[in-house]
């Protein structure tokens, strides 16, 4: 029997013996990866295949590289590269886990603007048994080193290794027609990073994703100003008209921008244990005063809250991949709504955020934006307790905010970024008063804590805006950047929604996030129309009535009687009143359910599908080519990002000389004195 055994493992012992072996360990780990980490939705006998066989080809490619080198480097060569190549499905597990997205050369490239709290998150996320990917290392390592496997010491010849890199290639091939004939434009279309992923495998996504950030820089380096031809005749041509009775209603007021991190739409009005999550919060969205939105999407890609601000504050699309502000904040030229409100209203412009200002590139993208004051982390006291996950805790950023506010000019634009309802959703249980969740699922029952944390917290914030005298002539736009619920929590996603399971199209619309402003005299209610967060500053600019008809904003008036209300995702999907479409199937908006197009129906589908492709690469143009270097609108000057500096000293000595000028600040209006803020913070006591 031993001999028996000896002879049948004998090959293991030559060179292409060891090279089979650590190929189809690897192999089969990246397949369990792909069937027990990844949620890629394979339907179908050919996706399947696809699927199994698709780590093959990259594989053989890879490892074959250790081929054509002598001996023992040979061997170790091929662990080295298993443990890179190991590492690579590593980080994608954990990144996937949080974002519910793979890994892109953009987010790497920005790892260090974002990643100061990262560490934390990342000790959250990860699981033991996600270190499996090196098991087979491990295993391979001991053999060697036992001499259960011997080293081949004779030479392996370069035609037999060529072969294998021809066959590498063939298979490839082989599997992109397959795959591009089960799902045509695979690479050429703005399709999920998951389709490239389950169609052609890891290895293959990272080749493609360095391609297409090579192909960005060479974009900027080719563009010119005919590029903007197409864009502006886009944009003439979906262009609408403001709604009379709306525009220029609240010119002159200030505007505050309270940024929910996290915050889903399924949270207003719900209730844990008889006990509403966000009372506050509530009562502001079904205010007579409040315009609010029920079909308001968050069109956020792997940038997240980034992606949200580049929406909200310049109506352009964040990239397919990375960060657009992590990216191109620094070097490419905007015409965001802080330049666009100094220079065409008067208006003092800020931004608050309770953590470092290097976190995705704000330092410098706001500089680009037009910003004149950014309060980070520098401002603000910060001592034991008072910070969680990505920065100070809410009640106590809003407090400390105060003091800053309060020293404003008037009218001025003030943006406010909260950050504890933020994953991994930590609160000390001094400042949790109210139950959890029960799905089980450690990720998703403590999100309602954190939100009702961040309500009370708006609260306090409103109740100071009172007593400044800001409520009445101020607009208060609140609005959530993103899912705090990934939808790799299917089964606690359906507890929440009270559903036995969810289906794809529930997932959709389970990306709403609330958008709600708010102003005193303001005739609000529940809107139906379906907008995202590409709308916001067109709509908040026609109610300040300042002109923007020819700035390049992809988004149109949420208030415009004959908007077009597609609304696009980042991934080349998209939500309207009628239908929905999710990857290759159609849904009625309506009824949720699946439909089999007739021939009209299907016109219909494709022109809404060609509006969105050509907006979201539009838009992906001007960021890409930094068209807007080649065009300025009338009234309007380029921002010279050396006019601001966000440094604690001299910012605070401009705000004093400018308080001092204008006279028009709270506190100037007060006698030179803060107004008292009042908070339950705990901390604070």
């Amino acid at each position: 029997m031993a001999n028996f055994i000896k002879r049948k493992t004998n090959w293991l012992n030559t060179r292409m013996g060891f090279f089979l072996l650590v190929v189809v360990l690897f192999w089969v780990k990246t397949y369990i990866a792909y069937q027990t980490e990844f949620s890629l939705g394979a339907k179908g006998s050919v996706q399947q295949f696809l699927l199994f066989i698709n780590p093959i080809p990259a594989t053989l490619l890879v490892f074959g590289i250790a081929l054509y080198f002598r001996g023992r480097l040979a061997y170790w060569l091929m662990i080295i590269i298993n443990v890179l190549e190991s590492t690579w499905i590593f980080a994608n597990i954990l990144y996937y886990r949080e974002f519910s997205d793979f890994l892109s050369f953009g987010i790497m490239k920005g790892s260090s603007d974002v990643g100061n709290n990262l560490g934390k998150s990342l000790a959250q996320i990860t699981h033991v048994y996600d270190f499996f990917v090196y098991v087979d290392i491990v295993i391979l390592i001991v053999l060697l080193l036992m001499h259960v496997i011997r080293i081949d010491p004779r030479p392996f010849k370069r035609r037999y290794a060529l072969s294998i890199s021809v066959l590498a290639f063939g298979l490839m091939f082989a599997e992109f027609g397959m795959a591009n004939a089960d799902r045509s434009g695979l690479l050429t279309r703005t399709f999920d990073n998951n389709y490239i992923v389950k169609y052609l495998g890891l290895n293959e996504y990272a080749a493609f994703n360095a391609y297409q950030t090579q192909k960005e820089s060479a974009t900027r380096a080719s563009a010119n100003a005919s590029d903007m031809k197409s864009v502006k005749k886009y944009l003439k041509q979906n262009q609408v008209s403001p709604n009379v009775s709306y525009f220029g209603k609240e010119k002159g007021k200030n505007v505050f921008i309270i940024h929910l991190e996290s915050f889903q739409q399924f949270l207003l009005d719900y209730k844990v244990d008889g006990k509403e999550v966000t009372p506050t919060l509530n009562k502001f969205y079904h205010s007579k005063n409040t315009l609010s939105y029920d079909n308001f999407y968050n069109q956020v890609a792997q940038g997240k809250t980034s992606d949200a601000e580049m929406m909200l504050e310049n109506s352009l699309f964040g990239l397919p991949q990375g960060s657009a502000m992590t990216t191109y904040g620094t070097q490419n030229t905007f015409q965001a709504a802080p330049a666009l409100l100094s220079q065409k209203a008067g208006y003092t412009t800020a931004a608050f955020h309770g953590d470092v200002p290097s976190f995705w590139n704000r330092d410098n993208t706001y500089k680009s934006w037009g910003y004149q004051y950014f309060f980070s982390s520098s401002y603000y006291t910060e001592k034991s307790g008072y910070s969680v996950g990505y920065g100070l805790k809410d009640k106590i950023f809003f407090k400390q905010s105060a003091k800053y506010i309060d020293q404003l000019p008037q009218p001025f634009y003030a943006k406010l970024i909260t950050l504890t309802n933020h994953y991994p959703y930590e609160l000390d249980k001094k400042n949790t008063d109210f139950p959890a969740t029960k799905t089980g699922d450690k990720t998703v029952d403590p999100y309602v804590q954190t939100a009702h944390y961040l309500d009370q917290s708006f609260a306090e914030f409103m109740t100071y805006l009172k007593k400044a005298g800001l409520y009445k002539n101020s607009v208060i736009v609140a609005y959530g950047d993103h899912y705090g619920i990934s939808n790799n929590h299917r089964a606690a996603i359906a507890q929440l929604l009270g559903k036995d399971k969810v289906t794809s199209f529930d997932l959709a619309q389970f990306q709403k996030v609330p958008f709600m402003i708010h102003a005193d005299g303001l005739k609000g209610g529940i809107s139906h129309t379906y907008g995202g967060e590409i709308d916001v500053l067109p709509t908040l600019l026609d109610l300040l009535g300042v002109k923007n008809t020819d700035t390049v904003q992809f988004g149109q008036d949420l208030l415009a009687k004959d908007r077009n209300q597609t609304v696009a995702f980042r991934n080349g999907n998209f939500v309207s009143p009628k239908y929905t479409k999710l990857g290759g199937t159609v849904y009625d908006t309506k009824t949720g359910k699946a439909l089999t197009l007739t021939t009209k129906q299907k016109k219909v589908v494709d022109q809404m599908q060609n509006h969105v492709t050509t907006e979201l690469s539009l838009s992906d143009r001007v960021i890409y080519g930094d068209l807007l270097r080649f065009y300025t609108p009338k009234g309007f000057t380029k921002v010279d990002k050396g006019d601001f500096t966000y440094k604690l000293k001299p910012a605070m000595a401009k705000l004093a000389e400018a308080q001092e000028k204008e006279k028009t600040s709270v506190m100037s209006k007060n006698g030179n004195k803060n107004i008292d803020y009042k908070t339950d913070a705990p901390e604070l006591k």
